[in-house]
C-alpha cells in the first residue's frame, strides 16, 4: 500500500508534534517532513517532493502565504491551510493563499473534548487534499489590485442574444482563485446582479466577502434576508457562511433548511430558485469544485432556457462539480476559466446594459 506522504509545516512545537502525532497514527499516512518556518518548507517540498504540504500561515523566516506563492509556482503540490484563524488579517492571509493556490483550509486543534472530531476532519481532508492534482500558479499573480475595467464587449466575443435579469455563480475547491478571475474580466459597470455561492464554511467564511470585495472593481457583501433583487444590481452578494441563499418573489432569502449534498449553503439550491423564478431571463455559472452540488440546479436553468456556463476541465483545479453538470448535460457552453468572465459579460447587453443584446 502507497502511504500518504506529508510534510508539516507549523511553528509551534505542540501544536506541530500535535499534527504528527495525529496523522502518523494513521497507516496510510506517512510523515516525512517537518519544518517550523516557511523558507525551510520550501527547501523540504523541493527535496523531498511529499504528496501534501499541511502548511500554518502565521511562521517565522517566510510567511506562509509567501510559501505558498512560491511552492505553487516552482513545485506545485497540495497545500492545506492549517490554521488558528482568530482575526481578520489571518483570515485575508489564508484566502490570499487559497487565492494563490492552496486547495483547503481546517481549523487547528482546540485541545478540548472536540478534538476527536477534529482528528476525524483532519485524516480524511489530508487524504482527500492529497489526490488533487494541482496546477502551477504564477507567483504573486493576485496581488495587484488596481484593475482596468474590462470591455463592456471583449472583443471577438459572440453577442447574446437573451434577457437576463440575474447571474448565479457557484464554487467549491479551487473556488476563491477563480471568482477573482471571473469578476475582473467582468465590466467595472456590469449592471445585473450577481448571486454567488462558495462552500467555505466558519471559522474561515466570515470575511471572504469583505476579502472578495478588495480583489477586484466590484462590490461584495453577504446577502441580506429580504433585499429585493434590484437593489443588489451592479454587485456580487454572497451567501454567508451556513446560510442557503435563495431567490423568491424578487427578493434574496437566507434558510437554515437541511443541507444539499452535505453543502450548506448549497449551488443547487441557489440556481433551482433562480429557474423558478427568472426562466429563460437567468444565467448560471458553475465553476471548479469537489463533489456534484449546483450540476442538477444548473440543469434547471437550462431547461427554463437561461443560460448555463461551465468550467472545463483544464483550468479547473477540481474537476467534480463541473464533470457532473456536464454528464447531466446542463452545460450550454464549457469554457476554459478566462473566458467565461467574457461570456457573462456579454448578457449585459449594448454598452453595459441590462436586457437583451
Amino acid at each position: 500500500m502507497t502511504k500518504v506522504r506529508v510534510l508539516v509545516v507549523e511553528d509551534s512545537l505542540t501544536v506541530r508534534r500535535r499534527l504528527c502525532e495525529v496523522l502518523g497514527a494513521d497507516p496510510e499516512i506517512d510523515i516525512v517532513g517537518e519544518a517550523d518556518n516557511g523558507k525551510s518548507a520550501i527547501e523540504l517540498c523541493r527535496e523531498i517532493r511529499p504528496d501534501i504540504v499541511t502548511l500554518d500561515m502565521m511562521l517565522p523566516v517566510m510567511s506562509g502565504l509567501a510559501a505558498t506563492e512560491y511552492i505553487m509556482a516552482y513545485c506545485p503540490t497540495p497545500i492545506l491551510i492549517v490554521s488558528a484563524s482568530t482575526n481578520r488579517g489571518e483570515l485575508f492571509r489564508t484566502y490570499d493563499a487559497l487565492a494563490a493556490g492552496a486547495v483547503d483550509a481546517l481549523d487547528k486543534p482546540l485541545g478540548d473534548d472536540r478534538d476527536e472530531d477534529w482528528e476525524r476532519r483532519i485524516v480524511a481532508t489530508v487524504k482527500l487534499v492529497s489526490r488533487i492534482k494541482v496546477i502551477t500558479h504564477p507567483r504573486a499573480r493576485l496581488r495587484t489590485f488596481n484593475h482596468p475595467a474590462a470591455p463592456a464587449r471583449p472583443a471577438g466575443a459572440p453577442a447574446s442574444r437573451r434577457e437576463c435579469h440575474v447571474v448565479g455563480i457557484g464554487a467549491s475547491t479551487g473556488g476563491p482563485a477563480a471568482i477573482v478571475d471571473v469578476l475582473r474580466a467582468l465590466p467595472a459597470a456590469f449592471p445585473l446582479p450577481v448571486l454567488f455561492v462558495l462552500h467555505i464554511g466558519e471559522p474561515f467564511g466570515s470575511a471572504f466577502a469583505e476579502w472578495l470585495d478588495g480583489q477586484t472593481p466590484h462590490r461584495v457583501s453577504y446577502a441580506r434576508d429580504g433585499e429585493a433583487v434590484a437593489g443588489a444590481a451592479g454587485r456580487v452578494v454572497m451567501a454567508p457562511p451556513d446560510r442557503h441563499l435563495v431567490v423568491s418573489g424578487g427578493k434574496l432569502r437566507l434558510t437554515s433548511s437541511p443541507a444539499r449534498h452535505s453543502c450548506r449553503p448549497s449551488v443547487d439550491a441557489l440556481f433551482e430558485s433562480i429557474a423558478r423564478e427568472y426562466g429563460a431571463a437567468g444565467a448560471g455559472c458553475l465553476l471548479t469544485g469537489m463533489g456534484r452540488d449546483g450540476a442538477a440546479g444548473l440543469l434547471e436553468i437550462k431547461e427554463s432556457g437561461g443560460l448555463t456556463l461551465v468550467q472545463d476541465e483544464a483550468t479547473s483545479v477540481v474537476f467534480g462539480m463541473p464533470r457532473e453538470a456536464v454528464l447531466l448535460g446542463a452545460a450550454c457552453r464549457v469554457l476554459p476559466l478566462g473566458e467565461i468572465g467574457e461570456a457573462l459579460a456579454c448578457l449585459a447587453g449594448p454598452g453595459g446594459r441590462g436586457g437583451t443584446s
